[in-house]
């Protein structure tokens, strides 16, 4: 069972994301929020799998909400009476535009992608499907246009890490990854194993502390590995 938040300060769209989810089996919608600070609130009481974010809500935006769910660093309050620690959520922003400046900073502080508010109702499916795996939802190509528009305008949010500790082998999987390429493809791409691709993405995230796909894009922009020039899909 998929357990979901959502968050829009606007109830139509709020209310329709949260009664179509709702009538599929596997998936149980534990709230809705009309800003920020109530999603929050709603995701430390309900422990949500994953949070459809928006961007724009008042009192607190969906960037500072999500870097309050997802913070390592920060402390639920329950965690000083003992109770229960839960795993963070999986956050998916919803944007109204493809090229919402916001975009790049939500997925630095480590949400797993974003959908547009006019999505169909499969791809919405499919996108709460693919985060709650812990997948990165990376594949329409806005996304990768957005990260390319945005990682070469603006600072690092967090201190960027040094690609010393990685092999040869390591920053190439980790290029490829920038590039759009699956794990599939880049098994093809390398001539090894799928087994070997996702060892060698499991020791460059360890080594990176990177929590998924869209950090590990927008770290490859960061260290110039790609670039708005060449950073599309490698095909």
């Amino acid at each position: 069972m998929i357990r979901v938040l959502v968050a829009d300060d606007q109830a139509v769209v709020r209310t329709g994301f949260a009664n179509l989810l709702a009538t599929q089996d596997g998936i149980e919608v534990v709230g809705e929020a009309e800003n920020g600070l109530e999603a929050v609130r709603m995701a430390r009481e309900t422990h949500p799998d994953v949070v459809l974010m928006d961007v724009r809500m008042p009192v607190m935006d969906g960037i500072e909400a999500a870097r309050r769910m997802l913070d390592p660093e920060g402390r639920d309050p329950g965690e000083e009476t003992g109770a229960p620690v839960h795993r963070p959520p999986k956050v998916l922003m919803l944007t109204t535009f493809a090229l919402d400046e916001y975009i790049y900073e939500a997925l630095a502080v480590g949400a797993s992608g974003f959908l547009l508010k006019d999505t169909t109702f499969p791809e919405l499916l499919n996108a709460v499907h693919v985060v709650a795996r812990g997948e990165a939802l990376l594949a329409p190509s806005v996304t990768k246009r957005l990260i390319a528009e945005f990682a070469h305008l603006r600072s690092p949010t967090r201190p960027t890490p040094s690609l010393q500790n990685l092999t040869a082998r390591e920053t190439e999987v980790l290029t490829l990854i920038a590039r759009g390429l699956t794990n599939a493809e880049i098994s093809a791409r390398l001539r090894i194993s799928d087994h070997t691709v996702k060892t060698h993405i499991n020791r460059l995230f360890a080594k990176l502390d990177l929590r998924d796909r869209a950090q590990a894009v927008i770290l490859a922009y960061e260290l110039g590995l790609v670039s708005p020039r060449n950073g599309g899909p490698a095909r």
